[in-house]
């Protein structure tokens, strides 16, 4: 069976449209509720966090009466990373745990994420079974059996600790001088807390969240806001957060940004010579074919995942790994978190750096990306899908011939919009080019 509202990662769109509604969203916590497992002993219980957009008061309220009305008790976290509340889920013994957050996008979207038990996303099964139960009428448990909804006081200090117990005992960040961009999201209390506790000098921005600005020109998908005032204030280096915390990119001493491909260079080289890494690295689709050749000559396997945190972690478990991501800085470290943490990936980063005396900069020396293009190419909503036609299969044939040895080649489609985006990353600029638009012209001309 298709899913008909989550996507890759949860259920996701513009506040105020379609299951992005309080209406949708109070149906949706009740159904969720309904279909968690009963215990004779307990009501089910299950936490709520959120980031800090203004629609966030609306949706954390219509969860919490939609859970209550189906005889749940309610943990309310307040403003809460992603990751944290996977954490938190599984530490405190829920039964479940939501984020209502739409991460990287603007204040203008939500979404919600759902985390199981174990503090994982859940499966498509369960998916699933909670679609099947939003089709059944809104229904109230008796009085008797209604749930209760809480604050928990003590998150922030909680998640701080598990944060910090991450790393070694003795690290220690003193004297080293982090800038540090939290989006106006989700991490804008814990990031700067987490990193002054461990001793380092902190100047952090995107720290004023006022509902409305969370992501604007600001954190991970603007991390120029931060290269720059590394530049400016002579930062030892610099982290950038998205929106809910579960993303991280660095920019190292001399302003360069540097993405998940190039964290997952770093960890991946140490924790190879040191023992720790697991399997293969995986990465996904979009990973660069400069890193798949960096770690093949460290004696390392890579792994391609479809784009999406759910697919990478499935690969990691199937292949018995430890360490993945996507270039957009989403990274799981699952010897140390069971999801992607933007906290938990910038301490072991710096783990790193510190154990082996090197700035990022010197980490990432001999580490060299492959330049990549993209070329979205829309067509209209409900066409047959263009990047399945027999001409553009062909024309894929011929580009992934073209470059290989040199690059990739490949297509895209988009689960959410009707697009498909047409890459090619090749070491010879001309031919990534003329490969790149002859692919696309092929799509073109199917979608026209």
């Amino acid at each position: 069976m298709s899913r008909k509202y989550f996507g890759t990662d949860g259920i996701r769109g513009r506040v105020g449209a379609g299951p992005i509604s309080a209406d949708f969203v109070l149906r949706l916590g009740n159904a969720y509720g309904h279909a968690l497992p009963r215990r004779n002993w307990r009501k089910p219980v299950v936490i709520i966090g959120k980031d800090t957009r203004i629609s966030n008061y609306m949706f954390e309220a219509a969860l919490e009466a939609g859970l209550v009305a189906a005889g749940v008790d309610v943990q309310l976290m307040g403003p809460m990373p992603t990751p944290a509340v996977a954490h938190l889920t599984r530490s405190l013994r829920a039964d479940g745990g939501i984020v209502i957050s739409a991460s990287h996008n603007p204040h203008h979207d939500n979404g919600i994420k759902f985390f199981s038990a174990e503090g994982e996303k859940l499966s498509d099964e369960v998916e699933l079974a909670i679609e099947a139960a939003l089709d059944q009428p809104f229904s109230t448990v008796d009085s008797d059996d209604l749930g209760k909804a809480i604050r928990t006081r003590d998150a922030l200090g909680r998640y701080i600790e598990f944060c910090k117990n991450s790393v070694p005992r003795g690290f220690d960040l003193g004297g080293l001088r982090i800038a540090m961009d939290c989006a106006n999201g989700a991490t804008y209390q814990l990031g700067p807390l987490v990193l002054r506790e461990l001793g380092a000098r902190v100047d952090a921005i995107g720290i004023e969240p006022n509902g409305t600005n969370i992501n604007e020109n600001v954190g991970s998908t603007h991390p120029e806001t931060l290269a720059a005032r590394v530049v400016q204030t002579g930062a030892d280096i610099g982290i950038a957060f998205d929106g809910d915390g579960d993303r991280v990119l660095f920019v190292d001493e001399n302003g360069a940004v540097c993405d998940g491909d190039d964290l997952l260079y770093v960890l991946a080289k140490d924790w190879k010579e040191t023992g720790r890494l697991q399997g293969p690295v995986v990465g996904t689709l979009m990973t660069n074919y400069g890193l798949e050749q960096a770690l093949e000559g460290l004696g390392i396997g890579l792994i391609r995942a479809k784009v999406g945190d759910r697919y990478v972690h499935q690969q990691l478990h199937a292949n018995g790994g430890n360490l993945g991501g996507e270039t957009s800085g989403h990274m799981l470290c699952l010897d140390r978190s069971g999801t992607g943490d933007g906290i938990v990936t910038a301490l072991q980063v710096l783990e790193v750096l510190q154990r082996r005396g090197m700035t990022l900069a010197t980490a990432l020396q001999g580490f060299k990306k492959v330049p990549q293009l993209t070329i979205n190419v829309r067509y209209a909503a409900g066409k047959s899908k263009p990047a399945e036609a027999p001409a553009v299969q062909e024309a894929l044939g011929k580009a992934q011939q073209a470059v290989a040895g040199q690059g990739r080649a490949f297509l895209r489609p988009s689960g959410t919009e009707p697009v498909v985006r047409v890459t090619v990353e090749c070491t010879d600029q001309q031919l990534m080019e003329s490969t790149l638009k002859s692919l696309a012209d092929a799509v073109q001309a199917a979608a026209a």
